[in-house]
């Protein structure tokens, strides 16, 4: 199958409809969510709380005996949010940092899953077969009941974020500014992490316990570069995210052999690694481009300012003088001159130069402005 023919079927597929829009969705939320993540600087938090819901996946099978999706994504919820005030109680009541305390959660319940998994794998009945799609994502598996889950998970998310929009916003940039207005900031942390952790557990199915703090940061962090704005990262942060979900998918559908998870973790890593070279304002092409346009306008201005050093000795300022009395002049090159010449701060007769009126007050402003900043 070919992405044409993938995109021809979409519409008219039951699995490959459900499939794309599942991890459409799971693309947004994440990328909605995964912003104020990034901007908390609580990057390793997605790595941390996917990998301490594996306990609580294989808790959850080892009590009911079944692989019921929606009961072992509540097991998942829970060993999450376990891992998650875990992680808060320790730095607050030690003299742990955030990244050790990150560090040991992780660790932990990822060991502690694992060594579940294990024991399960040599229970006798043979319905633990499967369970391993949690570490690495099986988006396969959608069915319509789990992306309506998706569905209302981010609709109430989006609901939150709208109804406490200023309160979240102002506690990313100022936690302290927050409590003086009187508002409960410890009530907004908790309820941006409960989502953070619930847009976590409902990709560990479609994305895996491994790649899922990849989907959660890639599409926040290719949106920071564009803008400086809240509400604009968050929309772009969305759509990047639901893009990477339907090409990622569309990818996997047309080639053999291709998991969906990591493909769209790779799609999602595209448009950050395109948001890092091309985007204006910090892109790095950009920023090259402005480097060297600010480098060549100081080597300009260095240069007039040398010249109008030697022209304000004559009473004349259009006086000539001999091109060769710049050579010794590091800023001075002959396409120096010409620029110069285009700017109509200069006259140039073969190899004699002389400043014009424009040019001699432009360098006597420079001059004015250095002697203030002084």
């Amino acid at each position: 199958m070919t992405i044409s023919e993938y995109f021809n079927l979409l519409f008219t597929d039951y699995t490959l409809r459900t499939i794309t829009l599942g991890t459409a969705v799971l693309g947004a939320i994440c990328g909605m969510l995964g912003s104020f993540a990034v901007l908390r600087k609580q990057s390793l938090l997605g790595d941390a709380i996917s990998h301490a819901a594996l306990p609580g996946i294989a808790v959850a099978f080892l009590i009911t005996g079944a692989k019921d999706t929606n009961t072992l994504l509540l097991g998942a919820l829970v060993s999450g949010l376990i891992g998650t005030f875990w992680i808060r109680g320790m730095t607050k009541k030690t003299h742990l940092k955030s990244d050790t305390a990150l560090g040991l959660v992780l660790s932990l319940f990822f060991g502690f899953g694992m060594l579940l998994l294990t024991y399960i794998q040599k229970q006798p009945n043979a319905n633990q077969a499967g369970l391993d799609k949690y570490l690495f994502g099986q988006a396969a598996t959608l069915v319509e009941s789990d992306v309506l889950l998706m569905l209302i998970v981010t609709g109430l998310a989006l609901a939150v974020m709208l109804l406490f929009w200023k309160e979240f916003k102002i506690l990313l940039f100022d936690a302290d500014y927050t409590k003086t207005l009187g508002f409960n900031t410890k009530f907004i942390d908790i309820t941006i992490t409960f989502f953070i952790v619930l847009a976590i557990v409902l990709g560990l199915q479609t994305v895996g316990v491994v790649l899922m703090s990849a989907m959660l940061l890639a599409p926040a962090a290719a949106a920071r570069q564009w803008t400086n704005r809240l509400s604009v990262m968050v929309f772009l942060a969305a759509i990047f995210g639901a893009l990477s979900g339907v090409f990622g998918t569309a990818i996997s559908a047309s080639q053999n052999n291709l998991s969906t998870g990591p493909v769209i973790v790779l799609v999602a890593s595209v448009f950050v690694l395109f948001s890092f070279i091309f985007s204006p304002g910090r892109g790095l092409l950009f920023r090259q481009i402005r480097f060297r346009r600010n480098r060549r306008d100081l080597e300009l201005k260095k240069t007039l300012q040398f010249m109008f050093g030697i022209a304000e000795t004559h009473e004349d300022i259009s006086h000539p003088h001999a091109i060769k009395i710049l050579n010794n002049f590091q800023g001075f090159t002959k396409s120096t001159l010409r620029e110069l010449e285009e700017k109509q701060w200069i006259t140039l007769d073969k190899q004699q130069w002389a400043l014009t009126e424009e040019g001699f007050e432009t360098a006597r402003t420079m001059f004015d402005n250095n002697d203030i900043d002084e």
